[in-house]
Formats: C-alpha cells, structure tokens, sequence
C-alpha cells in the first residue's frame, strides 16, 4: 500500500494486521476456485480482529470508521483475496450505511450493533432472477403479508453472499396490498428459511452467492425496517467497497507480474524480461492506470467524508465503480500479457484474478447507468 494513501495511525495499525492476515489469505486463495467453498478461516480471522464491527457507531461500541478507512482496509483484504473482501465488505459496508442513515427504531438497532459486536453477520438480499439488479427499478416479487402478530414472507432471492455464515438476512419484498416495498430483518435461524445452493460462477466462488428460499417465514412485526421509496435521500458511499476489492485484486495482479518480470530470463535474453521495451510499457500501463483508479477513489471518499450532503456525489460515486472495475480488467489482462501462456495455468493465480475482476461488471452500479446519469448530469449544467 502506498504510503501517500495513508493518513491516520490509525489507519496504519489497522493495515498492519490486515497485511499479515493477507498473507495467509493468498495462501489460502486456491482452495476457493472449487465449488461449494467459502472462506470461513478468513472471515474467522477477521473477527477476531475486531474487523466487522468497525463501521458500527461508537455509541454502539463501534469504532464509526470513515468510508476512506473502509475503502483502505477493503482493497488490501482483497489483495489477499477478493472472495473474502467482496463478502465482508458487504457486512461492514451495510452497517456503515445504516450508521450514516438511521431509520431503524433505535432498540432494534442497538440490539443488532450488539450482535454483531460479538461476531453476527448480515447481508442485504435484494435481487431477484425474474427482476435483475435492484438498481434498475423492477418490483420484489418476494412477498410480505401481515398477520395479527407477524409478518410473513415468501419468495426466492438470488446472490445471496456469504450465504453460509449469514445470522441475518436484509429482504426486500413487496407488501401485500399496496405498492410499497419494505425491507425486513430475517433471522438464518427462522423457520421456513432455506439456503438452495445454485452458485456456479466461474467468479469469486468463494463467496457462496447462493439462493435464499422464504416459505411462510414468520417474523416479528418490528423487524419491517424500512419502507423504500419513502422520499429520503440515504447515503450510498459504502458501495465503494465494490471498486475498492476489485482494485485491490488487481494489485496483486499487478504485484505478481511485477515478481515475474524480476526473476524470468529465456534463455533468448541476457537480462531478465523486465528490462525489454515491451514489458517496460506494459508495467508503465499498469501503473499509471493503478494510480489514476485510486488516486480518483480516494480523492471521491474524501470530499464524501467531509461532504454535508454527500448524496448529491452519486454520480462521482458511481463513476469511481465504473473506472475502478475496468481499470482493474485492463490491469490484469496487461499482468496476463507479461506472464504470457502459463498465466492460463490451473496453478496460477492471474486466472482466477482475471475472472474475478469481470465480475465487477455485473455490480451496481451497471456500466451504462453510470454513463446515462453523467450524460444527465452534464446536460443539466449546461447554461
């Protein structure tokens, strides 16, 4: 990690740990390319250094970390290993968000920033097979019912991350009766909740994205938390987690090529590859593009951060994601381009990275909204 990215001690101390747990985390990074593999040792790791629970309020025993520290801390989990970071960084980036928005009755809210204190996970699960990405509009088809002292909820939800491990489901659906979409607390333990194991992505295996099955789940009436579309402006920063584990993948792309270039010498060239014109551009590239997604994605999390109304940053936000992710694409395939043929070796880990990184395209925000709301956006400033 650059020094120039760096700010605080406590930042520092922070990346201290995480870098020697990235170690163990490359180490362990082959074992998840096979179906059905979660990294449980990884997240264990990172409770027991209190990671999942920095984004919590410190009225709530949290340390309230900033989205720059998040974003820090994220791309270096990922350079160990993105089916880790991409999993946790939903945790950490949802309680950040509910932290930065509170509209949770407050007693619910303490008792969950208490759970998680002792190690509960939890994970929004939003998207639908019949409905795509929830950031293009479509209706729930999960549904909510009120009974006299429940509600009930059936339905199938899909990229269901860190399926697993999970203590609390975050479900979106459609309230029965109306048109309005709430967002429900659904304890892993509730009965009539299921998970159907259909993740068979050649990307981030790891992550156990499987399906989350409802069927006449029974909560309590309290833990209908949000009603959606309700006129409030809430603040999305922590999905910059997403550019941040997909730059942090490509570091270490990046870093691995950079070790191969030092050290392979064909015997067709008196010095090692690296001092060849070509693999010199090639490394430049990478650099120059590293530094240009970085420098951009902090410089975003830092006007965030001090920003009073930093909803009104969404199109700068989401134009990190879409420079980040594809940044992080060309960046390896240049890593790719430098190995040469064994870098398509079962053994090698710039494979998997490049694989891993094309899953960034299917985030939110999509590519092409991000360009219609700067299109937008632009027209509108015109005088």
């Amino acid at each position: 990690m650059n020094d120039v990215f760096i700010k605080t001690d406590t930042q520092r101390a922070m990346l201290t740990k995480l870098n020697q747990l990235t170690r163990k985390f490359q180490e362990r990074e082959p074992e998840l390319d096979q179906l059905g593999s979660f990294p449980y040792e990884n997240i264990q790791n990172l409770k027991d250094i209190g990671y999942t629970s920095l984004s919590i309020a410190k009225e709530y025993g949290g340390e309230e970390i900033s989205l720059y520290d998040f974003l820090l801390f994220q791309e270096k989990i990922a350079e160990g290993d993105g089916s880790t970071a991409l999993s946790v960084g939903w945790h950490v980036g949802i309680m950040l968000e509910l932290t930065e928005n509170p509209r949770w009755e407050s007693k619910l809210f303490a008792q969950i920033c208490s759970e998680v204190k002792k190690g509960a996970l939890l994970n929004r699960c939003a998207t639908e097979r019949n409905t795509g990405s929830p950031t293009r509009g479509g209706k729930p088809e999960t549904t909510a019912y009120e009974g006299e002292s429940t509600w009930v909820l059936n339905g199938q939800k899909t990229f269901t991350t860190m399926s697993y491990i999970l203590d609390y489901f975050l479900v979106s659906a459609t309230i029965q009766g109306s048109e309005e979409v709430g967002e429900f607390l659904v304890p892993c333990s509730a009965k009539g909740t299921r998970i159907e194991e259909t993740w068979d992505s050649v990307a981030l295996r790891g992550t156990a994205s499987h399906d989350l099955v409802m069927q006449n789940v029974e909560i309590p009436k309290e833990y209908l938390v949000e009603i959606r579309n309700n006129g409030k402006k809430n603040n999305h920063g922590w999905l910059l987690h997403i550019p941040a584990c997909y730059l942090g993948i490509s570091q270490a792309a990046r870093n691995y090529a950079l070790h191969f270039a030092k050290a392979y010498k064909p015997n067709s060239v008196n010095e090692p590859i690296y001092t060849l014109p070509n693999v010199q551009r090639l490394i430049g590239e990478m650099e120059l593009e590293l530094l240009q997604a970085r420098h951009f994605m902090y410089s975003v999390a830092e006007k965030y951060d001090a920003c009073d109304e930093p909803h009104e940053l969404q199109a700068e936000l989401s134009a990190v994601k879409y420079t980040a992710t594809n940044a992080a694409i060309s960046i390896i395939d240049k890593a790719m381009r430098i190995v040469g043929a064994r870098s398509l070796s079962e053994k090698n880990p710039l494979h998997r990275y490049y694989l891993h990184v094309r899953a960034g395209l299917h985030n939110p925000p999509m590519d092409d909204i991000t360009l219609t709301q700067l299109a937008y956006k632009a027209i509108e400033n015109v005088k």
